[in-house]
């Protein structure tokens, strides 16, 4: 389960396209629920005591599909056009900077 800040989800909702598929939720059709929006809500999933139930039926049917879940982290990884050097200002080369080029399908080479 992906974990957030109250505040961070709706950044988050914006921020990540992984989020919005996962949600449901196209830009293109309405905005991204307010921070206010998903506290009630999630207020309202506590008082009736819903979140247990939510995650054995989401369980349930991932079992069902023989998908596993486990932890990690989601990383933006969007290759930018940016300068080739990879020195740093004293002319020096930084060893944390590193090259790559964009490949034929969209990922990195």
């Amino acid at each position: 389960m992906v974990q957030f800040e109250r505040s961070g989800v709706e950044e988050a909702l914006y921020d990540m396209v992984s989020m919005r598929t996962f949600s449901g939720i196209d830009l293109g059709d309405a905005p991204v629920p307010d921070e206010t929006t998903v506290c009630k809500f999630r207020h309202l999933l506590e008082k009736n005591n819903l979140g247990p139930v939510i995650l054995r039926e989401v369980n349930q049917f991932l079992a069902s599909r023989k998908v596993k879940i486990s932890t990690g982290t989601i990383v933006d990884a969007t290759i930018i056009e940016a300068p080739s050097s990879t020195k740093n200002s004293s002319g020096e080369r930084d060893p944390e900077m590193h090259q790559t080029k964009k490949g034929k399908n969209g990922t990195s080479e």
